[in-house]
């Protein structure tokens, strides 16, 4: 038991190295000699680990993952807050903050990694389906909502925001055309949860 505590703390250290260096280098100018002198080990003990940058990198975008989850869930477990500010809030949790996770989900969105791109939205939206199934279950409960299909509607929901808002899908819109496209997503949404027109609108502006 001592020896795999020790292989997963090593496992850690690797990942801290390497996160913080692809915040301050860039995924791209980062070697592994770097992450290799960073956290003071012999190649063979990382490669024991991970068999390359791209596998490491992985480990960190899984692990920014989990933490974005984490911090979702336990905002929509407060169950002190009303339904539609626990929205808000945990979606407003899923947004990486720091500057090193701004630079790893560059590297994620990039053309040549959609295989990961795939991978995250993947791990994502099987973590965040059942968290957010959960809200417009009780929202049912209380009255807010009115649908017989919370987490086909939360799957729907998440697929599609998750390209329609995409940088790349914004980049060059009009303030005009992003404030429609958001209206519209937003109407839609109302529907598909069987609120009342209207109802949403300060809910999900905020995340805008």
């Amino acid at each position: 038991m001592r020896i795999v505590k020790e292989a997963e703390e090593r496992k850690e250290e690797i990942l801290d190295a390497a996160e913080k260096l692809f915040g301050t280098k860039g995924f791209d100018h980062t070697s592994t000699n770097d992450i290799l002198e960073a956290v003071g080990i012999a190649r063979g003990t990382l490669y024991y680990h991970f068999k390359s940058k791209e596998e490491i990198l992985d480990g960190v975008i899984e692990r920014i993952s989990n933490r974005l989850m984490l911090d979702a869930g336990k905002v929509i477990r407060d169950t002190e807050l009303p339904v539609l500010e626990r929205l808000t809030k945990a979606i407003l949790a899923l947004n990486v903050e720091s500057e090193i996770g701004h630079e790893v989900m560059e590297q994620v969105h990039r053309p040549q990694n959609a295989l990961m791109h795939q991978k995250m939205q993947q791990q994502l939206l099987d973590g965040i389906t059942p968290l957010f199934s959960e809200l417009v279950e009780e929202g049912v409960r209380q009255g807010i909502c009115h649908t017989d299909y919370p987490g086909e509607v939360v799957e729907m929901t998440l697929i599609y925001a998750n390209t329609a808002f995409d940088e790349l899908n914004m980049e060059g819109l009009s303030q005009e055309k992003r404030e429609q496209k958001i209206d519209g997503f937003i109407y839609n949404m109302e529907r598909l949860m069987g609120m009342e027109e209207g109802s949403l609108q300060d809910t999900i502006r905020k995340v805008f």
